[in-house]
C-alpha cells in the first residue's frame, strides 16, 4: 500500500458547520467557529485517525454571499477544486433549514463526480428522534447520514463509513526502496530551476512568476545504484497568504509530500541575506514529520562575497536555529550548477544517517557514561535514575530510556542526551527523538 494519506474534503454552504465538524473529527479546535457565514476563508486542513485509518481532512471556505464572483461560478469553482483534489468528499448541510438553494447547486455538481460523497446532515442534535435529514433523499446523492458535530451523535457511524470509502492506493512502479526527495521551500527560491539542472534538461516548467508549479512533480533518477525520486512541489507561503482555492491545494499537496518523504532539501534565496521566518518554519515542518534535511542555498553565485563569506552565513543560521547544527548546509547555484551535484552525495548519507540503528549494549554504554558524567535532577530530594536505554525505531532513530521518575527528567536534560548520542553517532540531518519511560524498580 502507499504512504500516501487520503485527503477528505468538507464542502458546503456557509454556516452549515463545516467547522465544527472539522474540529469534531481532528479532536481539537483549530478552526474558527463563529455564527456568522463566511468566517472561514483560508482553509484549514490537518491529520486525522479513525479506526487504524489516518487521513487529512480539509475544512473549506463556504460561499460568501455578496462575493465580487458570480454566484454559480464560486459554487462551481469550489465544488470543482474539492472534487479534483480530494479522495472522498463529505457534502454538508444544515437540517435545520432543509435542501436550500445553494444545496441543490452544489450537488448538482457533485452528483457528476467518481470520487465517493457522502450527504452528511448537520445539526441533527435529537439523535436518534430526528427524522428531517430524509428531507434530502430528494438530492439524488444517496442515503443522507445524519449527526451533530457539536455534540458528536452520529459522527461515529459517519467516520466508519468515510473510511470505508477511501479508494486502495497502491505504488506505482517505483522501487519500493526508491528514497523520496521532496524539493521545498518558498514560492520563486528556484525549486524548479535546480531539479532542472540536475537532471540536465527542461524536466519541469520554469518561470519568473512565483507559483508556477502547482502539483508536486515526482521525477526518478538513478545515482550510485539507488534510484532518487525528486519531487518538486510549489512554493509554501504563510497561510494568510494562501488566497485561493488552486494555492491552497498545492500547500496541502506538498505538506502531505513532506511527510511522506525520506529526504527533504530545502531551498532558501541567498540574495535575501538572512533566513526568513517562512524558511525556518519549512525546515521545521519536515525536521518535525521525521525527515531527513539539507539545508540548500541558491543564487549564491549573485552573493557579494566581501561582505557574506560562506562560513559566516552558516554561523549566523546555526547560532539563531539551534535545531539547525545538525542539518547539513550546502551553498549552490541552480543557474550555473555549482555544487548541485554534491547534493547527491548528501541525500544519501542523510538518508543512511536517517537509518542508522545503534546495537542496545552501545546505547547503555553510552547511557551510562553520559549519567556518570552529568546525573539528573533530583526529583522531591530523591535522585532520578535512567536505568536503561535502546533504539525502538529508525528513519527517523528513536531511543527509549526507562527513568524511576519519567515525568520529572527535565527537556534540557533530554537535550544533553540527545548531543551525547550525536556526539557519539552523528546522525547527520536527521531528527533524534528521545521518550522517556517509567521502570518498575522506583
Amino acid at each position: 500500500m502507499s504512504r500516501r494519506l487520503p485527503v477528505v474534503a468538507v464542502v458546503g454552504r456557509p454556516n452549515v458547520g463545516k467547522s465544527t465538524f472539522f474540529n469534531r473529527v481532528i479532536g481539537r479546535r483549530i478552526a474558527i467557529v463563529d455564527d456568522q457565514p463566511g468566517v472561514t476563508r483560508d482553509r484549514n486542513f490537518g491529520r486525522a485517525d479513525w479506526a487504524g485509518r489516518a487521513f487529512f481532512i480539509v475544512d473549506t471556505g463556504g460561499i460568501i454571499e455578496g462575493s465580487d464572483e458570480p454566484l454559480d461560478r464560486s459554487v462551481r469553482q469550489q465544488a470543482l477544486a474539492a472534487v479534483t483534489e480530494a479522495d472522498a468528499i463529505v457534502f454538508l448541510v444544515d437540517g435545520r433549514t432543509g435542501v436550500h438553494p445553494l444545496d441543490e447547486k452544489l450537488g448538482a455538481v457533485l452528483r457528476k463526480t467518481s470520487k465517493p460523497v457522502l450527504l452528511v446532515v448537520n445539526k441533527m442534535d435529537n439523535l436518534p428522534n430526528e427524522v428531517a435529514h430524509h428531507d434530502f433523499w430528494s438530492m439524488g446523492l444517496g442515503d443522507p447520514i445524519p449527526v451533530s458535530s457539536i455534540s458528536g451523535k452520529g459522527s461515529g457511524d459517519l467516520l466508519d463509513r468515510l473510511v470505508a470509502s477511501f479508494p486502495d492506493i497502491v505504488d506505482d512502479d517505483q522501487e519500493e526502496d526508491a528514497i523520496r526527495v521532496a524539493v521545498v521551500g518558498k514560492p520563486n527560491v528556484g525549486k524548479s530551476s535546480f531539479v532542472n539542472r540536475l537532471f540536465g534538461n527542461e524536466r519541469v516548467v520554469v518561470s519568473d512568476a512565483a507559483g508556477t508549479t502547482r502539483d508536486p512533480v515526482d521525477t526518478p533518477f538513478r545515482y550510485h545504484d539507488t534510484t532518487l525520486v525528486f519531487v518538486d512541489t510549489a512554493g509554501l507561503r504563510r497561510q494568510s497568504k494562501v488566497s485561493d482555492s488552486l494555492e491552497y491545494y498545492s500547500a496541502l499537496r506538498t505538506e502531505r509530500v513532506v511527510r511522506e518523504s525520506d529526504v527533504c532539501l530545502v531551498l532558501v534565496d541567498a540574495t535575501e541575506g538572512e533566513l526568513h521566518h517562512q524558511d525556518v518554519r519549512i525546515a521545521e515542518q519536515a525536521w518535525e514529520a521525521g525527515a531527513g534535511v539539507i539545508l540548500l542555498v541558491n543564487k549564491w553565485d549573485l552573493v557579494e562575497k566581501e561582505t557574506n563569506t560562506a562560513p559566516h552565513y552558516e554561523k549566523r543560521v546555526r547560532e539563531r536555529f539551534p535545531f539547525l547544527a545538525w542539518v547539513p548546509i550546502v551553498f549552490v547555484s541552480a543557474l550555473t550548477g555549482q555544487r548541485v551535484r554534491r547534493t547527491l552525495d548528501l541525500i544519501l548519507e542523510v538518508y543512511a544517517e536517517r537509518g542508522r540503528t545503534v546495537g542496545t549494549p552501545e546505547v547503555n554504554d553510552l547511557l551510562g557514561e553520559l549519567t556518570r558524567r552529568q546525573p539528573p535532577p533530583h526529583h522531591r530530594g530523591r535522585p532520578v535514575k535512567l536505568k536503561y536505554g535502546t533504539q525502538v525505531a529508525s528513519s527517523p532513530p528513536t531511543f527509549v530510556f526507562f527513568a524511576n521518575f519519567p515525568k520529572a527528567v527535565p527537556a534540557n536534560y533530554i537535550r544533553y542526551l540527545q548531543n551525547g548520542l550525536r556526539e557519539r553517532w552523528p546522525f547527520t540531518g536527521s531528527p533524534v527523538r528521545i521518550r522517556i519511560r517509567g521502570s518498575r524498580d522506583q
